[in-house]
């Protein structure tokens, strides 16, 4: 309807925005043009990229032991490094399709269901060995029985 709105949608189909109508991003560098018109300029902009995006990535695996969000720093590297590399955006595609699936699942009433069952089974169980043990020793710690 618009000159306007044609006008941005033919440029976005010329440049390839969207993959193959799915909805979702082409893969490809996302560096700004001025950036992408000189290899060595596009060269640097990617390693820099690297660099900065393996930082995070190594920032997130040294807190997977250590306190902080490991996975979710990993994932923000991930990000990073998918700007400009399409491996990235792949692996990045195939992570939240795979997180949509697990979280539809969790929500099935089945799946629910007998989570709760076996949540209460198990409180169930530690709750009858925590009584055995009061019952037995009593409120004794177990490094000070039979001392």
């Amino acid at each position: 309807m618009n000159a306007e709105s044609d006008r941005r949608q033919d440029a976005a189909a010329g440049d390839g925005a969207k993959d193959g109508g799915s909805g979702e991003p082409a893969l490809g560098s996302r560096a700004p043009h001025f950036i992408k018109r000189s290899r060595p300029l596009h060269v640097s902009w990617q390693v820099g990229v690297f660099i900065v995006g393996l930082a995070v990535v190594v920032a997130g695996i040294v807190m997977l032991p250590l306190p902080g969000p490991g996975w979710l720093v990993i994932f923000g590297g991930m990000a990073i490094w998918a700007t400009e590399f399409v491996w990235a955006q792949l692996v990045l595609r195939w992570t939240k399709r795979k997180v949509t699936e697990a979280a539809q699942r969790a929500l099935d009433p089945r799946v629910r269901r007998r989570n709760i069952i076996l949540t209460v089974t198990g409180l169930v169980i530690a709750g009858a060995l925590v009584g055995i043990y009061l019952w037995k020793f009593g409120m004794v710690m177990p490094w000070k029985v039979g001392g």
